[in-house]
């Protein structure tokens, strides 16, 4: 086995850093959603995305990350065994003999990426979902969905990477891969009782937008981070991030001002997330003035899409769909018109600096192959959970909520059988 004996400590402790960031968005995930929910289903979205820390972290370590850049079996599907356990900090990845990093301080910034990503497609199944269910999906899911598409596009050896597509922090392999899962995963368990007759309001906003800050801070860790080093990309990254979530930010309250003649607070941090999840594939690869127009359409775009939920009939809860999916959409796409190497040597000019047709060609078979493997194996996957172990609660325990019903708690104690304090 091929062995790394020297690696920068500054750029490791970087990423190291960057991490930590990311593995504080699950948190902030699971505040963001709690906040959107009924009071009645707070704890259950809570805990769905903290069950997300656990398992996945160990699916990764024992054997994820191996699978998803080990050495290739064949065909740049996926990796053998060749870095089960995670290896050492001297352990050669394959194709990735430039790091500048301790190779297992990037397999652990790789794995808050497959914890986020599963997190992110609880809201698909909200206030709806048994928690067992969700658990042996999310480990299903981990293993069938997540590590291959890691695989295609992080890993140079993957098939979709060798084609030349560019993802810088996750536009397929987390966003476009959690909004579709989110769909098969919505479509299977069906509609809420009473939606979408019956409104369906966040029951705290203050806390969505704690838990939306939390994203925001997070979210630099994650795009700047991508860089692999403390260097001019990251700090490219980290502005890109804040310009597009801004732009976002505002697009999406544009069409609520619009549409409703009023801007909400649920729409200004929807749109920021929307403008930092297209930005998330580019973020190291574009310069700063096409990070705020895709920002911007970011935030026309999905606000717009997670309406479509109304006019198709799925219930995707809290619209994982029209802002993850769809933003990943933007972002991957759009790369392939605003890419340049004036900004990074490693990247690709895109058809805006003269690089031709070849890049948007590859951003969009990499868009549509992520969106479509995502959304079929998911439905799979929860159908066959479903018509086995059940996924759904019963009609009973989703009239009582989530927190009562499977985990015997509830988020506020006034007005319970305890009496008011």
């Amino acid at each position: 086995m091929t062995l790394l004996t020297h690696f920068n400590t500054g750029d490791t402790a970087w990423v190291l850093a960057s991490a930590a960031l990311v593995l504080f968005m699950t948190p902030g995930l699971a505040l963001f959603y709690g906040g959107l929910s009924r009071s009645k289903n707070v704890l259950g979205i809570m805990m769905q995305c903290m069950f997300c820390i656990g398992a996945v972290s160990i699916i990764w370590a024992v054997f994820g990350f191996s699978l998803a850049f080990g050495k290739d079996v064949g065909g740049g599907i996926i990796g053998n065994l060749g870095l089960a356990g995670m290896g050492s900090n001297h352990t050669l990845i394959p194709g990735l003999s430039h790091l500048a990093v301790s190779p297992l301080a990037f397999g652990v910034f790789q794995m808050m990426f497959a914890v986020i990503t599963a997190a992110l497609i609880a809201g698909g199944g909200a206030d709806r979902m048994k928690f067992a269910g969700f658990c042996v999906l999310i480990v299903v899911w981990t293993v069938l969905v997540y590590v291959p598409i890691a695989h295609w596009v992080f890993s140079p050896n993957g098939w979709l990477a060798h084609q030349g597509v560019l993802d810088f922090a996750g536009g397929t392999v987390v966003e476009i891969n959690s909004g579709f899962s989110a769909l098969g995963l919505a479509i299977v368990l069906g509609k809420r009782h009473g939606w979408p007759r019956e409104a369906m309001v966040p029951h705290s906003v203050p806390i969505a937008v704690a838990g939306a800050g939390i994203l925001w801070f997070g979210w630099f860790g994650f795009n700047a981070g991508s860089a692999g080093a403390a260097n001019g990309v990251a700090v490219h990254a980290f502005l890109n991030t804040q310009l597009a979530a801004c732009a976002g930010l505002i697009g999406w309250l544009i069409i609520e001002k619009v549409t409703t003649s009023y801007a909400t607070t649920v729409g200004a941090i929807s749109g920021a997330v929307a403008g930092m999840v297209a930005i998330t594939p580019c973020a190291g690869f574009i310069g700063t003035m096409p990070s705020i127009l895709i920002g911007l359409l970011a935030g026309l775009i999905c606000a717009s899409a997670v309406k479509l939920k109304f006019k198709f009939g799925y219930d995707d809860s809290l619209d994982v769909l029209g802002v993850h999916g769809v933003g990943g959409l933007i972002g991957t796409i759009l790369l392939g018109l605003f890419a340049s190497v004036a900004v990074n040597h490693g990247g690709a000019n895109g058809l805006f600096y003269g690089g031709g047709l070849h890049l948007l060609g590859v951003q969009v078979l990499a868009a549509l192959v992520t969106a479509v493997y995502a959304l079929v194996v998911t439905a799979a996957i929860a159908k066959l959970l479903d018509k086995t172990i059940g996924l759904r609660v019963s009609p009973d325990d989703e009239n009582i909520g989530l927190d009562s019903s499977q985990h015997a708690e509830n988020a506020y104690s006034i007005g319970s059988s305890q009496g008011h304090r």
